[in-house]
């Protein structure tokens, strides 16, 4: 499975799961950690736990395993370790207080395909992507 397929599948899963603000950041050249971080909201601990589940299951289904999970049992921030892709579902209180991306704001920003209309992810990049 490439890592576009990966991405694609993990966006599907948290939609489904009716995750909140799913966005994928593209960090292909930037950094060492993944080729993308994928970051949606839940809105409680139930929540955030079921959209993890979700995106693990359809992953599993694939054979793809993740390599850690982290923050399951509290469920305020849980991340999910894919290698080249890093899944972060948190509460909205906590996305806001860290700030992901806005640390990762010059790094293309692929909105989920429940944000607008159109058949294919609208990739931001430069200006736009700090408007998040």
């Amino acid at each position: 499975m490439t890592t576009e397929q990966k991405r694609q599948l993990i966006l599907s899963a948290a939609e489904d799961a009716k995750a909140e603000r799913v966005r994928a950041l593209d960090l292909r050249g930037k950094t060492l950690i993944a080729d993308y971080f994928v970051v949606c909201s839940g809105t409680s601990d139930v929540h955030i736990r079921s959209v993890a589940d979700k995106i693990q299951d359809a992953l599993r289904a694939v054979g793809e395993r993740a390599l850690r999970v982290e923050g399951y049992r509290e469920a305020t921030w849980v991340l999910l370790d894919y290698g080249d892709i890093v899944v972060h579902i948190m509460r909205e209180e906590t996305r806001q207080h860290y700030g992901l991306e806005a640390f990762w704001q010059n790094a293309p920003l692929i909105e989920s395909l429940r944000e607008h209309t159109s058949n294919e992810p609208r990739t931001r990049t430069g200006s736009e992507a700090r408007r998040i």
